[in-house]
C-alpha cells in the first residue's frame, strides 16, 4: 500500500487527471468537511476499497467487482457501501468471465478536490487489437453523489501483459501531480504527468515468476519527493532472480533511474513507513526469503528469522545518507512477537503501516494467512507490531506487538481452517476519531465467501466483521473471496 505522509496530501492539479484520460466528475469538486485521503464519497470519513476479483457479475464468472465499504461514527461496515462493476454507468468495459475487475485496488485524490478516486486492476481484460488477457487500469470517479465517471488509465500492449496486477500512485515527480504505477506480467510501467504532457515509461522489465510485482511508495532517499519500491522474484526462469528495487524521478531523462537494490530476496509485501520517528521514510519486506540460497548478502537478515516468514525492514537515512545501511529482522520467534514461528505461517504476507498509538512513529500491521490457531491450519492471524525509537525492535531485539484472530476475545467469529484472516491488511481513520483503525481481510472465511474484520483504533474491543452477506452484496454458490486485496490510502 502507497504510505507516505508527505506526498499523499500534496494537492494534485486536475490537469493531470484529465491528461491521463480521466474525466472529473460534475459534483465532486467542492471539498469534504475533514481531508481524508481515501475518502470516496466526500463525507469526511475514510473509506476501504474491498477486490473482489474472484465475484461473479451477471452470471460471468471472475468479472470480478470492487466494494467501497463506507466508513462512518460507527466504523468500517456499518453504514453501507458500493459495488461498482464493469456494468456500472459510465464505466469502460462489460463484465466478462475471467476479467477479474478489482485485482489490484487504490484509493487516491488524483486531482486534489479531498475527495478519493478509485483505481481498479482488471488484468483479464481482453483489448481490441491487442489480445487476450491484455489487461488494463481503470480511473473511477468519487462524488458525493456516488460513483462518478470512469476511464481507462491504460491498457496492457500485447497479448497476456496481464496490465493491472498491482496498480498505486504517488506524486514521484515533485511536481504536485500523481503517477499511476502498474504492474503487469513481467513488468511495472508508471504513467506520468509533466507540465500539460502525459507518458508512460517502463520502471523495469524482467521475468517475475508470474507472480504480481508488488509496489510501495515512500520518500527513501530524504528529498522531499515520494520514491517507487518494487519487488520480485523467480525461480528457474530462466534464471533464479529476485529483487527489492527502489527507484526515483530522473527529470534530465524524463525516466525512472534505479538508486537503491537489495537483490536474492523474495519478497511477498511491501510498506513504507517511518517506523523510529526519525523523519525518514523506512520499508518493510513482508515475509522475506533468500532465494538464491548464496549467503552472500543476507538479504532477509539472519537466516533462523525466515522460518515461518520474517518480515525485514531497511530504514532510512537523514539526505546525502545511505538508505537502507541499518536494518532489523523479526518473526515469531522474536521477542514480544505473539506465537511460535512454524512452516507455512507466511508471517508478513500483508503489510501495512500507519501511527496506530499516535507516538509519532509509524507501526506495521502484518498479517500471516497460513497461521494455524490450534490445530485448524491457515485459519490465520494479524499483528500490530509498534515503533519506537529504535524501529519495531529495541536496543535488546524485541517487540512490542499484539495479535488477533477469530478466537482472541471481542473479535467476532470462530477461528476454523481455511479462513486465512490477515490475508489483507490496511489501515484508515474510519470513524474519523483521530486514530487510524485496522482491517484485516479473510477470504476464506465461509468456505471462500470472505470477509472483513474491522479493528477500531487497533483494538480488538467494539471489532467487528462485514462480508457480502452483511452488506446485501449479490453472492452466489461459488468462492467469491472476498477480503483480498484491500486499500485504504
Amino acid at each position: 500500500m502507497p504510505h507516505n505522509r508527505r506526498m499523499l496530501m500534496c494537492a494534485v492539479a486536475a490537469a493531470a487527471v484529465a491528461a491521463a484520460g480521466f474525466v472529473v466528475p460534475s459534483g465532486a469538486t467542492a471539498a469534504a468537511p475533514r481531508t481524508v485521503a481515501s475518502d470516496f464519497n466526500g463525507d469526511g470519513y475514510a473509506d476501504v476499497a474491498v477486490g473482489v476479483p474472484d465475484g461473479t457479475v451477471g452470471g460471468q464468472a471472475k468479472a470480478g467487482y470492487v466494494n467501497v465499504v463506507w466508513g462512518g461514527p460507527k466504523g468500517a461496515g456499518a453504514h453501507g457501501s458500493i459495488r461498482i462493476t464493469q456494468a456500472t454507468p459510465e464505466l469502460p468495459g462489460t463484465p466478462e468471465a475471467g476479467d477479474r475487475f478489482g485485482a489490484s485496488v487504490a484509493l487516491v485524490d488524483l486531482n486534489g478536490d479531498g475527495i478519493a478516486e478509485l483505481l481498479a486492476g482488471v488484468p483479464g481484460e481482453d483489448v481490441t487489437d491487442r489480445g487476450t488477457d491484455a489487461g488494463m487500469v481503470t480511473a473511477v470517479g468519487g462524488s458525493k453523489g456516488g460513483p462518478g465517471p470512469g476511464s481507462t488509465v491504460l491498457t496492457g500492449p500485447s497479448p497476456s501483459a496481464a496490465y493491472g496486477r498491482s496498480v498505486a500512485a504517488a506524486d514521484l515527480t515533485g511536481g504536485g501531480n500523481k503517477a499511476i504505477v502498474i504492474g503487469g506480467k513481467d513488468k511495472v510501467v508508471a504513467r506520468v504527468i509533466q507540465g500539460e504532457d502525459s507518458m508512460v515509461t517502463t520502471v523495469v522489465a524482467a521475468p517475475m515468476g508470474g507472480r504480481a510485482p508488488v509496489l510501495a511508495t515512500g520518500d527513501f532517499d530524504s528529498d522531499g519527493t515520494a520514491d517507487l519500491a518494487v519487488a520480485y522474484w523467480t525461480e528457474s526462469d530462466p534464471n533464479t532472480q529476485s529483487h527489492v528495487r527502489l527507484w526515483k524521478w530522473d527529470a534530465d531523462r524524463s525516466a525512472m533511474a534505479n538508486f537503491w537494490n537489495t537483490d536474492n530476496a523474495g519478497v511477498t509485501a511491501l510498506a513504507a513507513g517511518d517506523f523510529d520517528g526519525d523523519g525518514h521514510d523506512d520499508l518493510a519486506l513482508g515475509e522475506c526469503r533468500e532465494i538464491a540460497d548464496e549467503n552472500i548478502d543476507d538479504p532477509c537478515g539472519p537466516e533462523e528469522l525466515a522460518k515461518g516468514g520474517g518480515v525485514h525492514i531497511h530504514y532510512g537515512s537523514p539526505a546525502g545518507g545511505p538508505f537502507g545501511s541499518r536494518a532489523q529482522t523479526l518473526n515469531q520467534d522474536t521477542a514480544g512477537v505473539p506465537g511460535v514461528a512454524e512452516d507455512g505461517d507466511r508471517f508478513g504476507a500483508a503489510l501495512a503501516a500507519a501511527d496506530v498509538d499516535r507516538d509519532g512513529r509509524d507501526d506495521l500491521i502484518a498479517g500471516a494467512l497460513g497461521e494455524a490457531i490450534g490445530s485448524r491450519t491457515g485459519a490465520g492471524a494479524a499483528w500490530l507490531l509498534h515503533g519506537g525509537a529504535k524501529g519495531l525492535l529495541d536496543a535488546a531485539g524485541a517487540a512490542t506487538s499484539v495479535a488477533w484472530n477469530q478466537d482472541t476475545s471481542g473479535v467476532p467469529g470462530v477461528a476454523e481452517a481455511g479462513d486465512t484472516f490477515g490475508a489483507a491488511v490496511a489501515s484508515g481513520d474510519f470513524n474519523a476519531d483521530g486514530i487510524p483503525d485496522v482491517t484485516a481481510g479473510s477470504p476464506g472465511e465461509n468456505a471462500s465467501l470472505g470477509a472483513v474484520w474491522y479493528l477500531p483504533g487497533g483494538s480488538a474491543r467494539g471489532s467487528a466483521a462485514f462480508s457480502p452477506r452483511t452488506l446485501g452484496l449479490p453472492y452466489p454458490s461459488t468462492a467469491q473471496k472476498y477480503g483480498k486485496p484491500l486499500s485504504t490510502r
